[in-house]
């Protein structure tokens, strides 16, 4: 039987090893866990700070999943909970999961739809978004290069856990792809004017620096989205957003 007393360090310390565990992932709220199982994700441990307030938010926000969460989840208490995480989840439920092992080549087999690559993007909070947004849009896969993780925690909160609906891989720069680099840049020619290769790579800079002048050196096609004079740049996942979106829309007519 285990020791009641020694139970909340044990479970301390599994959270606080798997936010540094590179086969492991932190999954901070409902929306992050109902993802994960949805997308067939392999869940080790979920824990709430209340059992009933989780049930009724799973049937009411991810029925189909709703069982199963339940079965998986531990009430802890709630000052227990709040100590798993840096900022705790308003939603009360947090896990780890496995995560998925992505590779560069397994998103760019993709003709049919275009993948995203983040050059050095610098906050976390921008490449979950950027998850999030492929996943809606239907792209091939997410690609960064750069010290940030796109498994981090801080990411896949603001992803939703959507980092088992769309791959997510790490690359040291962006991947061969002949004649299929896009590289995104305020002096280019607009989105809506230009015909884009099947399975095009869309090169996205972070807003401050934008892309390396090596990138855009290499890139096979340039392109820009309109924006108001006097408007210097979009946060990140909202210019992600506009050309994946612009690219579905007119893929449709």
């Amino acid at each position: 039987m285990q020791d009641p007393v020694s139970a909340p360090k044990e479970r301390h310390d599994r959270f606080r090893a798997a936010r540094r565990d590179s086969r492991l992932c932190v999954l901070e709220g409902l929306h992050a866990v109902k993802h994960a199982l949805r997308f067939a994700a392999s869940i080790e441990e979920v824990v709430t700070r209340d059992i009933a307030e989780l049930e009724q938010l799973a049937k009411e926000l991810a029925p189909d999943v709703a069982a199963r969460i339940l079965e998986l989840a531990a009430a802890v208490p709630e000052a227990e909970y709040d100590a798993l995480a840096p900022l705790s989840h308003p939603t009360g439920v947090m896990a780890i999961a496995q995560r998925r092992a992505w590779r560069t080549a397994d998103i760019l087999v993709a003709k049919d739809a275009p993948a995203v690559f983040l050059e050095n993007p610098v906050h976390l909070g921008n490449v979950g978004a950027v998850v999030r947004v492929a996943a809606a849009a239907g792209a091939s896969g997410v690609i960064c290069s750069g010290r940030h993780d796109p498994w981090s925690p801080e990411s896949v909160r603001a992803a939703a856990g959507l980092q088992y609906a769309v791959p997510v891989a790490r690359s040291e720069g962006p991947p061969a792809c002949p004649g299929r680099l896009v590289a995104f840049a305020a002096d280019a020619p607009l989105l809506e004017t230009l015909d884009f290769p099947d399975g095009a790579l869309l090169a996205f800079g972070s807003e401050r620096s934008g892309l390396s002048g090596d990138l855009l050196a290499r890139a096979d096609l340039r392109a820009s989205l309109p924006m108001r004079a006097g408007v210097s740049s979009l946060n990140l996942a909202t210019a992600v957003a506009a050309a994946l979106y612009t690219l579905r829309a007119n893929q449709l007519r």
